[in-house]
């Protein structure tokens, strides 16, 4: 199915308590990173999308009431000199997800034919060659548990321009900008083609694109929380499983025979 990214661009306000709604998902996202924790299971979340568009923030709130122990999040950069001596995957199979963890991918291996094609970082060749070796990535992963659920940030280049301004005159936001920003910014219509091309592409039935409207940033937040959360759900058994006999005999053991466990 085609995707339009004009079709994101409305920035219409979060219709609702965003406190409320922010605070449901959150615990709802709560109890499913238990379930993928005592029922074993793994998934993958991937975060693309335009500088300033949101990502850093819907993580942090992903997160926030998530066990750390059991989940990591991954910023991902250009490769160090290392990684580019091996298959470009290769720096990320080292970080996919045990048993019972959830991995957050800011930014990933779609760099390869986003910002690595349009700045000239791979060949055409290279870059030609890796929609089929990422579908067939994400695919193994599928085949053998993982659940992958990827997200597309989108803002206009109106918000995103307002977002940069804002992070250069805050003295503890500038950090965040840099002259890569800028690069981007100047090269917006092949950025635009390279992800014309990732969505036909890339946007298979065992790892869909979903592509959220980033221009007003609390309606993002939970267009995105509550995504992840329906994708997860459906991935995982939400019912907890029965406590063991051990600990049943422990707890009684230790806190009397008529202690009850539901």
């Amino acid at each position: 199915m085609t995707i339009d990214l004009s079709d994101y661009e409305t920035g219409a306000k979060f219709d609702g308590d965003y406190d409320e709604a922010l605070e449901a998902v959150q615990e709802r996202l709560a109890r499913i990173q238990v379930a993928h924790i005592v029922h074993g299971r793994r998934a993958i979340i991937v975060f693309e999308g335009w500088d300033a568009a949101g990502k850093g923030g819907t993580v942090q709130r992903l997160t926030a009431n998530w066990d750390p122990r059991y989940f990591e999040v991954w910023p991902i950069a250009a490769p160090t000199e290392e990684e580019k001596e091996r298959h470009f995957l290769w720096r990320f199979w080292t970080r996919l997800p045990g048993r019972g963890e959830i991995n957050i991918f800011d930014r990933s291996w779609y760099g390869r034919v986003l910002v690595e094609r349009v700045e000239n970082f791979a060949t055409e060749k290279q870059w030609r060659r890796a929609y089929d070796e990422i579908n067939e990535f994400e695919a193994q992963q599928k085949e053998d548990g993982t659940t992958i659920v990827k997200l597309f940030m989108h803002t206009t280049q109106e918000s995103q321009d307002e977002r940069i301004k804002k992070r250069i005159q805050h003295p503890w936001k500038r950090w965040k900008t840099g002259a890569e920003d800028f690069r981007n910014r100047a090269r917006r219509a092949d950025y635009l083609a390279a992800m014309a091309d990732m969505f036909e592409l890339t946007n298979t039935r065992w790892a869909p694109w979903q592509v959220i409207d980033g221009n007003n940033k609390k309606a993002a937040r939970i267009a995105a929380l509550t995504y992840i959360a329906d994708r997860l759900e459906k991935s995982v058994p939400m019912t907890p499983p029965p406590a063991s006999p051990e600990l049943i005999a422990l707890a009684r053991s230790n806190f009397g025979a008529d202690f009850e466990i539901s």
